[in-house]
């Protein structure tokens, strides 16, 4: 019996964007994680100023200590936006007595977090290369990594969210205090100012007077050019939950109630207090809530995931009153730190598992998008033409269609 090929599974990591180091983590998880036998693992890591390597050495999370692109094996290369190449193109500028080489790729894993690799700019890419690739498409990419505009679609949808408003940064370099009068009279102490797109809480802060307000924005405003104050509430615990499937099929998590000894979960707790990044954080699974509770913030999660067309998977991370059964929702994570693989574990799924599924669901996803016809042939270009021509012969020529 012929043995089955392997799948070729590009993972794309690093990038530029302030989660470069927690995206190299979630990479290295993925990396190790997937099956050898059913996948052929191809490293692509973008560096800090945007340029492309390959090479068995971005295998080994040991390699990131330095400067990872001086190692020996690793090479330059680039995503072809071709849809002919469907792949990846190796020494794309060698000189005269070196030729390019072209790698086929069969799916791609994308495993940056916000910035240029969340936010729907490399699925942009990845859709004019015509290659399946895991999580959500552009627009729903996009829209979950701008919290102000996930507000407006999720408002839309009746789905509650803390009371916040939004400015811009040149807003706030010109009338900082008409900014400041704004928050005052339409929130409450504490507030929570955040860069529009940065996640992993960087650039998040807390502020309970308005010292620590100024002192917050001007922290955000370096991360986004438009931030968002959102009004803190009181007695809340932070709940999470997992999506996963591509929209309208979509399946929810166990809850998870992430531990912090600060107001907050910050980028330290997250990622540098456990031995595996996010895997490594305090929480309690399932979360110590009541069954109808726990029923209601899963079906909040999969209406969120389904209103921004949600492919692959998600976590939502929630603000829950217990006593009163009060929820609102936070924000919506594409393309969580260690994919959330813990919730699924919890739900009965392991790791290697939950790869596999993520890569069929890529798959499908380009099946369902090869059903769209992109060629509509009409004579618009003659007639156009022969129009203008008509009209230089005498009288006005017809430049419009």
């Amino acid at each position: 019996m012929t043995a089955r090929r392997r799948r070729t599974v590009a993972v794309i990591f690093g990038g530029r964007s302030v989660e470069h180091d927690v995206s190299i983590v979630t990479a290295s998880q993925v990396m190790r994680a997937l099956d050898q036998d059913r996948f052929e693992v191809v490293p692509v890591y973008i560096n800090r100023e945007g340029s492309w390597y390959g090479g068995e050495p971005l295998l080994e999370l040991a390699s990131f200590d330095g400067d990872v692109t001086a190692r020996e094996g690793v090479y330059p290369l680039l995503l072809s936006p071709d849809r002919r190449h469907h792949g990846l193109l190796l020494q794309p500028l060698a000189g005269r007595f070196r030729r390019s080489r072209l790698q086929r790729i069969d799916v791609v894993f994308p495993a940056i977090h916000g910035t240029h690799g969340e936010d729907g700019t490399l699925q942009g890419l990845l859709e004019l290369a015509d290659v399946p690739y895991v999580g959500c498409l552009t627009l729903g990419s996009a829209l979950a990594n701008d919290k102000i505009s996930a507000r407006a679609v999720l408002q839309q949808q009746g789905i509650p969210l803390v009371p916040a408003l939004h400015f811009h940064r040149q807003q706030w370099r010109d009338d900082p205090d008409s900014i400041l009068a704004r928050i005052r009279e339409q929130l409450q102490w504490p507030v929570f100012v955040k860069p529009a797109t940065a996640g992993s809480s960087i650039g998040i802060g807390r502020a309970d007077d308005e010292p620590l307000l100024r002192a917050s924005i001007d922290v955000a405003t370096h991360f986004d050019r438009r931030v968002l104050v959102e009004q803190g509430i009181s007695g809340h615990v932070e709940i999470n939950c997992s999506v996963l499937g591509n929209s309208p099929d979509l399946r929810a998590s166990a809850l998870e109630q992430p531990l912090s000894w600060d107001d907050f979960l910050t980028y330290e707790e997250k990622y540098l207090h456990g031995p595996e990044g996010m895997k490594g954080a305090g929480r309690i699974i399932p979360a110590p809530l009541n069954e109808g509770l726990t029923r209601r913030i899963q079906e909040m999660a999969i209406r969120a995931f389904r209103a921004i067309d949600g492919h692959g998977i998600a976590r939502i991370d929630f603000f829950v009153k217990p006593e009163t059964n009060e929820i609102w929702l936070g924000e919506i994570n594409t393309m969580p730190g260690s994919l959330a693989a813990w919730l699924w574990q919890e739900s009965g799924l392991s790791f290697p598992e939950l790869l596999e599924e993520l890569i069929d669901l890529a798959r499908a996803a380009g099946v369902e998008k090869r059903r769209n016809s992109y060629d509509y042939r009409s004579d618009l270009i003659g007639q156009t033409r022969q129009r203008g021509q008509k009209g230089s012969k005498g009288g006005k020529a017809s430049t419009g269609v």
